[in-house]
């Protein structure tokens, strides 16, 4: 197994199935600290560099409580605009990231551009964390939703997933590739083109994805409604149809958003009737209305504790890449 010590994480597509275990091996030792609300010293002389151009609640925040939670220091940036990069002289990536190595030890980067954090490791001498590229892939949230998995359910072989929303979500393609490493077959659920409403865009799982996929031998399959796999689900993952562009910097809505058609909805009375009892929910959120609030309560719901994990799994992650696990 590769070690971590100064290792990029911006992607799961080369991620061994022992590099999994690895990394929740480390979370599972380290999730006292954050769960009895107490800080270590184990990261006490190291400094996290966010560098977000995008906007993030709990990407940005997960990781900077988790450096909290280890004793370490933060700076960085969480608009753009307030930075050379995003003014009137448009500063590179190159030559943001030159800099950035010089103030902390690890970058975590969030961009618009797919495949902007890959550009950064080029020129960075520290571990740049991909915090969500584009259409890209967001493998931080996808470790932890399978951390959730193992803790909910003691194991990740040989449960059946479901993904709803939207295929282009860098989630579902970091969820992909790391379905690979286990015996989990998915099916996804999204809609095609003009599905939602007139010139609405085709949000099936991208060509280029399912042949990488298929390629690195994903048992997967596609579906139009959710109520036509849900009843063997073991673990339900769910994203918003009704999403903003991912490629914009900043995408504000104006106006109505519309409602989520029920094809891609996981309300309440459809987990009663056609769940598993033992099923779970996992949502990165934010929300639309494709999980109605009414479903928090219930025993399906995980995605609070996910929230929690969030912050778990960046204190693995940060700790391997600074070597103070190994």
């Amino acid at each position: 197994m590769r070690s971590f010590m100064g290792r990029d994480i911006l992607s799961l597509k080369e991620f061994e199935r022992q590099e999994f275990f690895r990394v929740f091996e480390i979370a599972e030792q380290l999730e006292p600290i954050a769960r009895n609300r107490r800080n270590s010293d184990l990261l006490a002389d190291k400094t996290l560099v966010t560098a977000f151009y995008q906007p993030s609640t709990r990407t940005r925040l997960a990781h900077e409580a988790a450096m909290h939670r280890l004793g370490g220091h933060v700076t960085g940036f969480s608009d753009s605009k307030m930075t050379r990069a995003g003014d009137w002289y448009q500063e590179s990536i190159k030559d943001t990231v030159k800099m950035l190595e010089f103030y902390g030890d690890v970058i975590v980067m969030r961009h618009f551009q797919m495949g902007a954090p890959h550009e950064a490791a080029k020129w960075a001498s520290v571990p740049i964390i991909n915090g969500g590229d584009g259409w890209g892939e967001h493998p931080t949230q996808i470790l932890t939703d399978l951390y959730t998995v193992l803790r909910e359910k003691g194991r990740i072989d040989g449960l059946k997933w479901l993904a709803v929303g939207d295929m282009r979500m860098r989630t579902m393609h970091s969820l992909g590739y790391a379905l690979t490493q286990f015996d989990c077959p998915i099916t996804f659920v999204a809609p095609p083109a003009n599905a939602l409403f007139d010139n609405s865009p085709d949000m099936l799982m991208p060509e280029s994805f399912k042949a990488d996929f298929r390629q690195y031998g994903l048992n997967f399959a596609e579906a139009e409604h959710v109520e036509q796999a849900i009843a063997e689900a073991d673990v339900i993952l769910v994203e918003p149809v009704m999403q903003p562009d991912y490629t914009k910097e900043r995408d504000v809505r104006k106006g109505d958003a519309g409602f989520t058609p029920d094809n891609y909805r996981i309300t309440r009375e459809l987990l009663t009737s056609k769940a598993k009892s033992n099923a779970i929910i996992l949502h990165s959120l934010p929300r639309m209305d494709e999980i109605p609030t009414d479903v928090d309560i219930t025993h399906w719901s995980r995605y609070w504790q996910e929230a929690f994990n969030g912050v778990v799994m960046r204190m693995a992650l940060l700790a391997l890449v600074l070597g103070a696990m190994e």
